[in-house]
């Protein structure tokens, strides 16, 4: 006689500890819609330099969403350079990183053109210096408390 095995499943409750993650937001930064010209640089997989021009839609102090005027292929995490056009750079409320010029970025997600006139998305993660963020973020706590 061969015993058998019997398992009980138990449900795992999850419990959220953190209230933006309990509302479905997990963003680390808050975004902030835009439309400012930007440009994009990059290698392909040939080692020849690529360049697009895009319009940024929304920026946070740890990424970016841009939309392409024409089609590009840049695969998954490629590293891309991502730079504002010079004469937006100062405009009120962007992150201090994307006024410095060129900033290295990671491509994370890509949205295909639509056939009802949506263009190329590209998802960026900006490669800053995450204790610099933190720092920046403590500060900016203390002044207001």
């Amino acid at each position: 006689m061969t015993p058998t095995l019997t398992a009980t499943v138990t449900p795992l409750k999850r419990i959220w500890t953190d209230s933006a993650r309990a509302t479905g937001n997990q963003r680390v930064a808050e975004r902030r819609t835009v439309a400012l010209p930007a440009r994009l640089t990059w290698k392909d997989s040939r080692g020849a330099s690529r360049f697009a021009t895009v319009v940024t839609r929304n920026v946070s102090e740890m990424g970016v969403y841009v939309e392409c005027q024409s089609p590009v292929t840049i695969p998954l995490y490629r590293l891309v350079q991502f730079q504002l056009e010079r004469e937006v750079r100062e405009s009120d409320g962007l992150p201090a990183a994307l006024r410095q010029g060129r900033i290295l970025s990671a491509v994370y997600r890509v949205s295909p053109p639509k056939a009802s006139g949506v263009p190329q998305g590209l998802a960026l993660r900006l490669m800053v210096d995450p204790r610099r963020h933190a720092a920046t973020a403590i500060e900016a706590s203390r002044a207001t408390a």
